[in-house]
């Protein structure tokens, strides 16, 4: 099932309003989320268009937490974040997803909770591809 107004479902131009499509994983989507304070902020999003964790099976359920653990080992393997964040919440697109939000001892919201889009840090088409390519070597060594 996909939704017409949601960037995670038709990707294209509403996708890259916040994102850059990385990979498929087993039953989810990886995108590089564009605002990148944090570096190395990443977005794992459902394969389908549902809104609660609740909408899917127990199996279902476990195959997208494996694709959120695998995306977070790569972010750990190329950025060694000193924490990741995981937040899962979907009030305005209403689409399964978990933000990964890799924090720096002594950067930016270091001990605080992140910001959903502090629109600090937009990076050039050439520091986005090379970030991707970094993840999908970490990715098949996950």
């Amino acid at each position: 099932m996909k939704d017409t107004n949601c960037g995670y479902c038709m990707r294209g131009e509403l996708l890259e309003k916040f994102g850059i499509f990385i990979c498929d994983l087993n039953v989810s989507s990886l995108i590089l989320f564009k605002e990148q304070s944090k570096i190395g902020r990443c977005i794992v999003a459902y394969k389908d268009h549902v809104s609660e964790i609740v909408n899917i099976s127990d199996e279902e359920r476990n195959a997208f937490f494996a694709d959120v653990n695998k995306a977070a080992k790569a972010i750990h393997k190329v950025f060694h974040p000193d924490k990741l964040n995981y937040g899962m919440y979907g009030d305005t697109g209403c689409h399964l997803h978990v933000h990964l939000c890799p924090k720096y001892a002594g950067g930016d919201e270091w001990g605080g909770t992140f910001t959903m889009n502090p629109a600090k840090t937009y990076l050039t088409d050439a520091e986005y591809a090379e970030m991707i390519e970094k993840i999908k070597a970490a990715l098949a060594e996950v």
